[in-house]
Formats: C-alpha cells, structure tokens, sequence
C-alpha cells in the first residue's frame, strides 16, 4: 500500500502514532493492508507473483525463499498447487482467497513488533450467504493469522455481526452512532435500528437525513 491520504482536518492515528506524512516517508511505517472489495489480482502475473510481488522488492530475499512463503499464505487460505496459475484460470472464490493470502504477507523491512492494520472494504458485497459466512470466516481467520486489527467496511448485517467487535455507523458522511456489537445489536437509536431493520424508528430531524 502506497500511503494513506493525509486529513484535511484533525488528527490520524494508527495504534498510538499520530500520521504526519505520507507512509512512503516514514522511516518507520505502519504495517497497513488492504484487501480489496475485488481481488484485484494482476493478470499477468502467476498467482505466485501476485501474493508474493511486496516481497520481491526486497533483493536479499532468495526466490525459493519468497515461494516458500507464498505457499504458506495461499494454503492458510485453503488453497494448494496453483502458484503457477493464472487469474483468470481461478474461481471468482478462488480469486477472492488469494486476496487474503496476500494480505497475509509482511513486508520484510517493516519492524516485526508493528501490529498490522487490515482494511476490508466491502469483502461480502454482492454475495449469497453461503459465500458470505465463508468470506467472514476467512476475514477472522486472516486476522488472527496476521495478529492484527481489522477496519471492515460493510453494509452486510451479518458481516458486521460475525466479524466486528466494535461498530461505527457513518450516514450522510458523518459519525451516527458507535459502540460495542452487543449494544449494536441491542440499541434502539433511529440510526442503528434503520440499519438493522431497514426501516426509520421514530422521528428523526430533517437535518439528519
């Protein structure tokens, strides 16, 4: 990941450290990851190259090495013997799996104490709930793997229920309401009640809508 893109008002922190500059130069940076809503795997490249291309940055890495930790990452994500695939020869889920499997890698220069960030932007939209329940197992899966905390972005009720410890609702590009998943699922504010049920409950103020 490139960089986060600076506030234009207040403060960003990640785990404590207040983010002044761009992530590309930071001598230290965060360990932030994103998996994509798509998987957004490069078609030209093998999926070996795809979870492992971070890696090849690093010259002091031996390729065998690199594989080694390629293979490990895809078959924690249940996959086996397609490093030498193409994209476009794998599943949609397929392809979905390997996206994690590269959230999974750390670059090599990073600290090894840094706790890492995962961001999930949309991982369930559009999927039946079959799908689902496997994507939200695999979000947990990758985030204990990983050690790390996970930002989920979401519209998928159960997503949000099976994955989040912590809720924050966000509605007309302002913060609406947060709290713990069980106050969420217990709360009666008009804003948590709407996402939950899809409809308003009690009045609610012209502005906030």
């Amino acid at each position: 990941m490139a960089g986060l893109i600076l506030p234009t008002e207040g403060e960003l922190s990640i785990f404590g450290q207040k983010q002044t500059y761009l992530r590309l130069d930071q001598e230290n940076p965060p360990d932030v990851r994103l998996v994509f809503q798509n998987p957004a795997l490069l078609g030209s490249l093998t999926i070996e190259e795809n979870v492992g291309f971070i890696l090849e940055r690093n010259k002091n890495l031996s390729k065998k090495f690199i594989q080694e930790i390629v293979r490990e990452c895809l078959e924690e994500v249940g996959l086996f013997n397609i490093e030498k695939k193409l994209p476009n020869e794998l599943s949609g889920g397929m392809q979905k799996r390997v996206s994690f499997a590269r959230a999974l890698i750390r670059e090599q220069e990073l600290d090894k104490k840094n706790q890492p960030l995962l961001l999930f932007d949309e991982p369930t939209a559009g999927l039946d709930p079959i799908a689902s329940s496997r994507i939200e197992d695999l979000i947990n899966k990758t985030n204990n793997k990983a050690n790390g905390s996970s930002i989920v972005v979401s519209h998928v009720l159960s997503t949000i229920e099976r994955t989040s410890e912590k809720v924050v609702i966000l509605y007309g590009g302002k913060f609406r309401w947060a709290g713990s998943i069980d106050e969420f699922k217990k709360s009666n504010d008009p804003y948590v009640f709407q996402f939950r049920n899809g409809k308003l409950a009690g009045p609610m103020q012209p502005k906030d809508i």
